[in-house]
């Protein structure tokens, strides 16, 4: 729990600070709006998109573009939100220094790395190799990963590409070695310059893509489990609503709400038989082990 300062009486106001007027931060907003609404909570929003922490009690930023800005420049607490796990951390290692003291908390964007698993095993179950592909600056733990797979009874075949001239070799690499390849937020590799190409390259291995997003799934993956905006800001909301009351921010979360989306046609292509998305929900949060 971060602590800061004494509660105090009186209408709660929080600057909203989105970083940019994309689709998923305006859908962030309005159902931000809407759960404060619906919680009664005594709080009143200014949203915008430069961060100005006058007269604000706390900053909520969307987005990493505007989590950096408002922990460089605001003096109120920051809640971040819609932003990768490890963004975060970087963040925090650059800013602890100048700013020890302040209040800088977070709903994370990923998914947790059980939730993923049991997300696999129940859409998946056969398929145990798991592939990944990271850039060195995700500082990604890829020997614990690989040992809390190999404890659930699956595999990891991970490589780092370190420029864009080695993401397709290192890609074919993985690819040749695995059952599947596992999307993470890295913007170095699954950016909208390469995303076309990895579809491609993994659909001509038949080795299906696990996306981050609705929109990877639309553009060719073959599942992927996430939190929408409407769901991160539901839990936002709850979040601050507490604020409002006790003026605690809590540690740092990952989302309590997930949304499974599959590809079927893609699936029929690959010769995958894959679950509903009901059917896999329902199995995803239950702690199994890969078939053998």
């Amino acid at each position: 729990m971060l602590m800061t300062g004494e509660a105090r009486a009186g209408s709660l106001n929080v600057r909203l600070v989105l970083s940019d007027s994309s689709p998923p931060y305006r859908q962030f907003a309005e159902a931000f709006n809407k759960a404060l609404a619906s919680g009664k909570a005594d709080v009143n929003v200014v949203e915008s998109q430069a961060v100005n922490s006058n007269h604000a009690d706390l900053i909520v930023a969307v987005g990493m573009k505007a989590t950096e800005l408002a922990a460089a420049q605001a003096g109120a607490p920051v809640l971040a939100v819609m932003i990768p796990e490890t963004g975060y951390q970087e963040l925090l290692a650059q800013t602890s220094r100048q700013a020890a003291t302040r209040a800088i908390t977070a709903i994370y964007l990923n998914q947790p790395w059980d939730r993923q698993f049991d997300f696999l095993q129940a859409a998946l179950p056969e398929r145990r190799r798991i592939g990944l592909l990271y850039s060195p600056d995700t500082h990604i733990d890829v020997e614990g990963l690989r040992q809390h797979i190999a404890k659930r009874g699956g595999s990891l075949v991970a490589l780092p590409v370190r420029s864009a001239e080695t993401l397709f070799s290192s890609l074919e690499r993985v690819l040749d070695g695995s059952d599947l390849l596992l999307a993470i937020p890295d913007s170095a590799i699954y950016n909208s310059s390469n995303i076309r190409n990895i579809l491609l390259v993994s659909y001509r291995k038949g080795v299906p893509l696990i996306g981050l997003s609705q929109s990877y799934v639309n553009a060719g993956a073959l599942c992927a489990v996430f939190s929408t905006a409407e769901q991160m800001a539901e839990q936002t909301g709850a979040t601050v609503i507490s604020f409002s009351r006790n003026r605690r921010l809590p540690g740092t979360h990952y989302p309590a709400e997930f949304t499974i989306a599959v590809n079927q046609q893609v699936a029929r292509s690959l010769g995958i038989d894959l679950p509903s998305p009901e059917t896999i929900q329902s199995q995803t949060g239950k702690a199994r082990k890969w078939e053998r």
